[in-house]
């Protein structure tokens, strides 16, 4: 699975991005019990999904504030 761009993430919904950060939360989950269990295979997909997982959720708070921001004027 290929890293998405925050600028390819911003062109989504809200909805789309919420669905793809509780798929990123469940395969994080099941990296750290294969760590757990020694038989991870790719050791730097967890930091990638921790990274992607973060870009998702800074792109969502950006969303919210604009929404805010919009509805306060």
């Amino acid at each position: 699975m290929a890293t998405v761009k925050a600028s390819e993430m911003r062109a989504q919904t809200s909805d789309e991005l919420k669905t793809k950060l509780v798929s990123l939360k469940k395969e994080q989950f099941n990296l750290r019990f294969k760590v757990a269990a020694g038989e991870n295979e790719n050791a730097s997909r967890i930091r990638i999904v921790r990274r992607e997982i973060a870009r998702l959720k800074t792109v969502l708070s950006e969303k919210m504030n604009e929404t805010i921001s919009e509805t306060g004027k």
